[in-house]
């Protein structure tokens, strides 16, 4: 990595420009949204993600760095700067549901790697607007929360931990079967709709994990939370507990359990494989 380039200025500037150009969108949100079609990672596009993903690119621009741009909604884009080049991974808005149903509970997400890989990724930032936390790492560095280093929770006892799980899409998915065990042992299961941001909660201990075994959700999703967690001392792994690896491409789909220790994440992989 570039050390002259100062990230995480750059990333409170991404901040500031977000929510300057989506702050009008959220007025309205409640109105019919015009259809904008697909976006490249195959979901419908609002003009609330486009007016946050123009917001990345002028600042990424402004700042002069080049960089490739892996989009959940514009796909993948090169743009010429003066720096070294980058991959600049973003899902633009991560819970755009929940913020046109006015739910608030939602982010942004941006990743920077030297290669199009997960394990490339090399400093994250995801932003949550409503509760105004800003989630921070850079490799070797620690995780943070508004300037606070995170860590995970110590908890392996299912009769307290708190587990998201992800259930979207259940009728067009076979693996309802493959998690019955998991939920008959779950006392407090959530799902908030922002998976980014609920990996950001596992990192920081709010809740103890969160497992997405659909084979839905996409790298540009998790690119950034995948830094958070690994530095906050979390775990991210696939369902044969190897550390999770994939191609930073918006049509990228992926399974993942990201847990907050080494027993939890033992007990959910034991409850799937059952």
């Amino acid at each position: 990595m570039s050390e002259d380039i100062n990230w995480l200025k750059i990333f409170s500037k991404c901040k500031e420009k977000i929510w300057s150009n989506i702050s009008p969108y959220i007025k309205t949100s409640f109105e019919l949204q015009p259809d904008l079609g697909k976006g490249a990672g195959g979901d419908s596009i609002k003009l609330v993600d486009l007016a946050a993903e123009r917001a990345i690119i002028k600042t990424f621009m402004d700042h002069e760095i080049t960089f490739t741009m892996i989009s959940e909604e514009s796909g993948t884009k090169k743009f010429e700067g003066k720096s070294q080049h980058f991959y600049v991974t973003i899902d633009p808005i991560d819970g755009t549901t929940n913020l046109v149903h006015e739910i608030p509970f939602y982010c942004s997400s941006i990743a920077i790697s030297t290669k199009p890989m997960l394990s490339s990724v090399n400093v994250g930032m995801v932003i949550d607007f409503v509760h105004n936390n800003t989630y921070f790492a850079e490799k070797d560095l620690g995780a943070y929360c508004n300037g606070k280093k995170i860590t995970p929770s110590n908890c392996s006892n299912f009769e307290d931990a708190v587990i998201g799980l992800d259930l979207n899409d259940a009728k067009n998915n076979d693996f309802i079967p493959k998690i019955i065990n998991l939920l008959t042992e779950i006392k407090h299961i959530r799902h908030l709709g922002a998976n980014a941001l609920e990996i950001c909660y596992v990192a920081d201990g709010k809740i103890e994990a969160f497992v997405d075994i659909r084979g839905k959700l996409r790298t540009t999703d998790l690119a950034a939370s995948y830094l958070l967690l690994k530095e906050s001392g979390g775990l991210l792994t696939n369902l044969e507990n190897i550390p999770l690896e994939a191609k930073l491409d918006p049509k990228k789909r992926i399974n993942f359990i990201a847990s907050g220790n080494t027993k939890i994440n033992e007990r959910i992989l034991n409850l799937l494989k059952k």
